[in-house]
């Protein structure tokens, strides 16, 4: 309060300065000079502190972009008072708002949708991802009310019912799926509208039902057929040859099951265990050897099996796998190639270092609309010829995540009654030809 002391100071020195002044200048009447002096005085100051209190004014009235005036005393005070709250006042403003985006981008950033709505549910704010599951511009859209927008009967019916203990799922308007949304209330009856795309969650739950389902309906059967001849040993006489048949019948279902089970297990490890090592090498000509093996064993002489020999190629893997990927694909086209028919394996290097083992075979052929599916598990294009064949519907998904874990892929050609080519790609960083074995040193002339 010093500004105080000296501006009532200063005021009673202008008076009394004034008052002198007019006194010791004027030869009418003393009294009436000097207070003429003293109102001078006064009215000067008055004149001084309306300018700056103008001039105070004229800065609020703007945009208080530049400093307050820097005068003395009273409008001097309460300028630096005033500039100092507003420059506060900004200061803070810009943090909240530093806040504020900082949270918008967090929630940008969210894998979920998010969507801001008031009490009349119109849309305050939503993320790029709400936007798309919903079909939203995120700036146009503001203040328009949600239920013009989105249409599903399913989401209008729950948004008006006001009951969001749960959520409610409906059909994606933007895409094929399913959307599973969640609102909740807050502030003054404001909402909160949550969104997930869950298409691919439930075809995983709908691949896991339909996988205990023919696991369960594979294993059924040989069941059923085991169950059935073991009551006919139990109770009835057979002869020799008729118990011999009935034995046969019941290994065949056995090996039957004991194949399945093989199968998902392997399946269960190629999907748990790491990927295949990038630096442990495999002589493939040792494979197809193994595979030529068993390929003929299984034709028993029916069809004419040629396979390469000699390529001196090596691949980077996991040994197991790439023999029950070869050999899954091999013993397919033994099984569906009619009796005399012809089955070639092949290996081959494209021009970008691809190595390529390719099984050709002339058997029945797959029509063009099953070829996308017959990687999946259980699909089997003629079911009663399939398990005629003795195959138990995961072979071809075996090879796909050997091929996928190996860095490669499977590729298929056919038509029916034409044959059909499998050819699996591995890349080029697992592909190498064998090394040479070291030639001893040559002596040195004396």
């Amino acid at each position: 309060m010093g500004w105080v002391a000296v501006r009532v100071l200063l005021a009673i020195a202008a008076t009394l300065l004034g008052g002198w002044i007019g006194f010791t200048v004027s030869d009418s009447s003393p009294v009436v000079a000097a207070l003429t002096g003293a109102g001078c005085a006064a009215a000067a100051i008055s004149s001084t502190d309306l300018a700056r209190g103008y001039r105070l004014l004229r800065w609020l009235r703007g945009s208080q972009e530049t400093p307050a005036p820097r005068d003395a005393g009273l409008w001097g005070e309460l300028a630096y008072r005033v500039e100092r709250s507003l420059r506060m006042r900004e200061r803070e403003i810009a943090h909240e708002r530093t806040r504020l985006s900082q949270f918008l981008d967090g929630i940008e950033a969210s894998p979920n949708g998010v969507l801001l709505a008031d009490a009349n549910h119109q849309i305050d704010w939503c993320n790029a991802v709400a936007a798309d599951h919903f079909g939203l511009d995120p700036q146009r859209d503001r203040g328009q009310p949600l239920t013009n927008l989105i249409r599903a009967p399913a989401f209008v019916s729950y948004l008006q019912s006001g009951r969001y203990e749960e959520g409610v799922t409906f059909a994606n308007p933007r895409a094929a799926g399913t959307l599973a949304v969640i609102v909740r209330p807050y502030a003054e009856g404001q909402l909160l509208v949550l969104s997930q795309d869950i298409t691919e969650r439930e075809r995983a739950d709908a691949m896991r039902r339909d996988f205990v389902a023919n696991v369960s309906h594979e294993i059924r059967t040989p069941l059923t057929v085991l169950a059935g001849f073991v009551e006919t040993l139990n109770g009835a006489k057979l002869t020799e040859a008729e118990r011999k048949r009935v034995l046969e019948l019941m290994q065949q279902q056995t090996d039957r099951m004991q194949a399945l089970v093989g199968d998902l297990l392997t399946l269960a490890r190629l999907e748990g265990s790491p990927r295949p090592p990038p630096d442990q090498w495999v002589d493939l000509d040792g494979l197809l050897a193994r595979v030529e093996s068993d390929a003929r064993v299984l034709s028993a002489g029916r069809h004419s099996i040629e396979l390469t020999s000699g390529t001196g190629a090596q691949l980077a893997g996991a040994e197991a796998e790439l023999l029950s990927a070869i050999g899954n694909v091999v013993s397919n086209a033994v099984r569906y190639t009619p009796e005399g028919g012809r089955i070639d394996v092949s290996w081959s290097t494209r021009a970008d270092g691809r190595g390529v083992i390719e099984v050709r075979d002339t058997g029945i052929g797959i029509a063009r609309e099953h070829i996308p599916r017959i990687v999946e598990r259980f699909y089997r294009v003629d079911a009663s010829r399939a398990r005629d064949t003795g195959g138990t519907g995961l072979g071809l998904s075996i090879v796909k995540h050997v091929m996928q874990r190996h860095g490669g892929e499977l590729e298929i050609e056919s038509s029916p009654g034409q044959g059909s080519s499998f050819r699996l790609v591995l890349p080029s960083a697992r592909v190498r030809q064998r090394p040479s074995k070291a030639r001893p040193a040559q002596a040195l002339a004396a």
